[in-house]
């Protein structure tokens, strides 16, 4: 008998994070449910680990090479029989009630489901000065979001019925740094005109965040470079473009900063900042942070031919 939920999981060297996520899901309340992982280029030997006993069913999809995050997720939904189809990233920890709550939400409405992830960080001063508090901040203000701005927080943790997506259609495989793949399908299923809900009850913890300055930074960066497909795709009506002359002193410092930027500028001075968060006070230290991380994406933004792939 199919399973009413089929749960996708992207993964690119996820052998080590893996066993969290199953656990949690051998935890659930409910085990209707089936999961198809998708190897994008198996760099660790996640397809044995994969082929072991495992409490659910699982549906192993290994790509010889790296094709990025979007075909990966558009080979799992391929893959996936469930009637009601969720993306979960390898570095999860899902709630006991996540697949109760998806079938009970999906049952009762008919559009997108989003949890959103909180990070899980290792004690760090990084962690002190900047990416708790941030976090805190972004989950606040996603939860707070009006219902016609739920779509830019579709990610690692969402769910639609199998005949939504295959209106929708598959990740756009432009989409091949870091981020964005997910904003664009988010804004596509908003267009449809789908109710898009973020609940509380399918929170997930994320493990593997951004730990350090440099990561925080790269991947902003990246994300940078990503925006400008987004909106050479969809225009700038929802996610405006940066603008070229910034207003304020914080904003022309921001772009001031991104002018003398290059990617190995960003590891070099988050680096730098990393070594220097334990002594300094903690406002000025995640101002630091904030600034490297603002000019580093508004760099991406810029000058996407030089952003190389995502970590």
């Amino acid at each position: 008998m199919t399973a009413p939920l089929s749960i996708i999981v992207p993964t690119r060297g996820g052998a080590a994070r893996l066993p969290r996520l199953f656990a949690s899901l051998a935890r659930q309340t409910d085990q209707r449910f089936d999961v198809v992982v998708v190897v994008d280029g198996d760099i660790d030997d996640t397809e044995a680990y994969l082929a072991g006993d495992h409490p659910f069913a699982v549906t192993a999809v290994v790509f010889e090479a790296n094709q990025g995050r979007s075909s990966a997720l558009n080979a799992g939904f391929a893959a996936a029989t469930g009637s009601i189809l969720a993306r979960c990233d390898d570095d999860l920890e899902l709630p006991e009630t996540y697949v109760a709550d998806q079938i009970a939400w999906h049952t009762a409405n008919r559009g997108g489901l989003i949890g959103l992830c909180r990070n899980v960080y290792p004690p760090s001063p990084y962690a002190r000065v900047y990416g708790t508090a941030m976090d805190l901040q972004g989950r606040a203000a996603a939860y707070a979001a009006p219902a016609e701005e739920t779509w830019r927080h579709w990610g690692a943790n969402v769910s639609v019925p199998r005949e939504v997506y295959a209106e929708i259609g598959p990740y756009d495989t432009d989409y091949r740094g870091y981020g964005w793949e997910d904003v664009d399908w988010g804004w596509r299923l908003h267009q449809a005109g789908y109710r898009i809900e973020i609940r509380p009850e399918i929170e997930a913890k994320h493990h593997v965040a951004a730990t350090t300055t440099v990561i925080r930074a790269k991947r902003a960066m990246y994300s940078g470079a990503a925006r400008t497909r987004f909106i050479a795709k969809h225009g700038d009506a929802m996610i405006p473009p940066l603008a070229e002359h910034p207003h304020g002193a914080w904003n022309r410092l921001v772009a001031a900063t991104a002018q003398r930027l290059s990617e190995p500028r960003v590891e070099t001075w988050g680096a730098w900042i990393d070594r220097s968060l334990p002594v300094l006070p903690t406002p000025v230290g995640r101002k630091a942070v904030a600034l490297l991380v603002e000019a580093a994406h508004r760099c991406g933004y810029r000058r996407p031919q030089s952003v190389g792939r995502a970590i």
